[in-house]
């Protein structure tokens, strides 16, 4: 029997609950990550009779050996020395600074305190249905929905300072799907990129995408949450993805020689206008950038911003043939100066595809919207104009932050997807009219898609005299072509251009409830759905079709 979400869930909770004591959440989180990490890979391959596991557990270094610890008045050392140490050598993708110190006295305690807090943090996880070894040992995703899920109150419980390692999944999805990879056109040799990998939500997206084994590479500045995302690389199966820690923009890891290595995808969310990004690279007295890896030929980020020194080691990142996505503060879509040459350069270059605006308050540690930048270099010589989404108002409130819903999410990647332009939500905008002196190459997308709501039209002659307005029945032409009969039953003239109902306000439901062309519209949609749904409940992909002769406007009104 496979481990249920919610007993996980509780179970990590309440070790939460065992260790917040005298730590914040930024700190917490190390030990019940690590609790969750050894117990997973313990129960998974502990007795693995693989010739080469993913992970390998040396004797002595298990969760059960964790568990003959319990009472220990040494425990914190020994769990450091017996356990976190030999994992450690003997799975060279592993790191120290991985994990937390469990002999902490300033985080656990002293004396008894402390071995009491570890032997109860140890036995939450000895409860027999948190056993992984019973789980599916293909792409298991339970693991990988724990971590997502204590990320995400870990990031808003740390606040501003700890939420760069959490990127709200559903965003992860729509960049995921918006660079264009799929099973179809991922090989072997595929290779994805995360220069700012956090704890590794966005690479482990793309790979899902892929629906295949790729390579997955990924830089994180901070080392305890480049350990964590190499523990999720485990956890979601793909061990020999390699994250290694260090500042991407003054140090990059990944290279071939002396050259920056590029890659088929790349995917990021940088810190927003990073301040310190500058420190450690030389300017002349020109105020250019001196950096071997030639990132900043189009000119030099500002030196307190550095949402384009990022942008732009991502450019140089991608194969000829490559795509990326990163998302950025809208800032970089119209701020001047130095960042308003980097714009045009990077306009005139062809390789800005699309920009996507997201609704504000979806990052934990800042309320700014933010934008999805897509760049591809494969078409950047043909490509005319820019495609444009303004998503700002698709969202649902959740506590004090906003989230994507799943109609959000399928809106823009459809959108983004067939590329048609959609009054007050997205267009396919010319060169010609962001080059033209009024605009100057600003890209604020308030500049190219009117999101205002249209004004609503009080009717002075209807409040005075009655009546409804014909215009506003006509305005549901769609279901009018569908039940044209209905129309007729429910409304008559009154004056000219003004129609009153046949009956009480309080029968019209009744009313249409009743007539036979609702009835026949009910009876084919419930059919179609029906065929539809039946299919799914077999594991076989169904196919829907709309149903009657407007099909696509009833679904717009509807």
């Amino acid at each position: 029997m496979a481990v249920k979400k919610s007993d996980l869930y509780s179970s990590l909770w309440a070790s939460c609950d065992e260790l917040r004591g005298g730590m914040d959440a930024s700190q917490y989180k190390d030990y019940v990550l690590f609790m969750l990490f050894i117990k997973y890979v313990s129960d998974k391959y502990g007795n693995s009779d693989d010739l080469e596991p993913p992970i390998i557990i040396p004797e002595g270094a298990s969760f059960e050996d964790m568990v003959a610890l319990k009472g220990n008045p040494n425990i914190g050392d020994l769990i450091n020395t017996q356990v976190i140490q030999p994992l450690v050598e003997a799975n060279e993708m592993l790191a120290r600074t991985d994990f937390p110190d469990f002999n902490d006295p300033n985080k656990l305690g002293e004396g008894n305190d402390r071995v009491q807090r570890l032997t109860n943090l140890i036995a939450i996880f000895e409860r027999q249905d948190l056993n992984f070894a019973k789980n599916r040992a293909d792409h298991d995703d339970i693991l990988g929905d724990a971590y997502e899920y204590l990320m995400r109150h870990f990031a808003s419980e740390s606040g501003k300072s700890k939420g760069q390692f959490y990127t709200p999944s559903e965003v992860s999805r729509i960049i995921a799907k918006v660079i264009g990879i799929s099973a179809k056109n991922t090989v072997a040799g595929t290779t994805a990129y995360d220069p700012t990998c956090g704890s590794g939500s966005l690479l482990l997206k793309v790979a899902a995408e892929a629906g295949k084994r790729i390579t997955l590479e990924g830089q994180e500045k901070d080392v305890t949450t480049a350990g964590l995302a190499r523990m999720n690389m485990i956890l979601h199966d793909f061990p020999t993805a390699k994250i290694i820690a260090g500042n991407t923009l003054t140090n990059p890891k990944f290279l071939e020689g002396q050259r920056l290595r590029t890659y088929d995808y790349v995917v990021a969310n940088p810190p927003f206008s990073d301040k310190a990004w500058s420190t450690g690279f030389s300017y002349d007295d020109d105020g250019a950038i001196t950096d071997r890896h030639n990132r900043f030929e189009w000119g030099a980020p500002p030196k307190k911003q550095g949402d384009y020194a990022y942008l732009l080691h991502i450019i140089r990142s991608i194969k000829s043939t490559g795509k990326a996505a990163c998302i950025l503060p809208h800032g970089v879509l119209f701020r001047g100066n130095a960042e308003a040459d980097l714009r045009e350069a990077l306009i005139k270059s062809g390789y800005l595809k699309a920009i996507i605006g997201l609704p504000p308050n979806l990052f934990y540690g800042t309320g700014i919207p933010a934008c999805i930048v897509v760049l591809d270099k494969e078409n950047a010589t043909a490509r005319r104009g820019i495609f444009m989404i303004d998503a700002s108002k698709g969202f649902r409130k959740d506590g004090a932050k906003n989230r994507l819903r799943e109609q959000d999410i399928h809106r823009i990647v459809d959108t983004f997807r067939k590329g048609s332009d959609v009054a007050g939500y997205a267009r396919m905008v010319p060169f010609d009219e962001i080059a033209d002196p009024r605009n100057a190459f600003n890209l604020n997308l308030a500049r190219y898609i009117d999101t205002s709501e249209p004004e609503d039209i009080h009717e002075i002659d209807a409040h005075l005299q009655g009546g409804i307005p014909k215009r506003d029945i006509d305005a549901l032409a769609g279901w009018w072509e569908v039940m044209p009969g209905l129309r007729g039953e429910l409304f008559s003239d009154l004056r000219p251009n003004y129609l009153s109902l046949t009956r009480p306000t309080g029968e019209v439901k009744a009313a249409i409830e009743e007539h036979a062309e609702f009835q026949a519209f009910t009876t084919a949609a419930s059919g179609t759905f029906a065929a539809c749904q039946a299919p799914l409940r077999l594991g076989v992909p169904g196919r829907m079709r709309l149903v009657g002769p407007s099909g696509p406007e009833i679904s717009r009104k509807s």
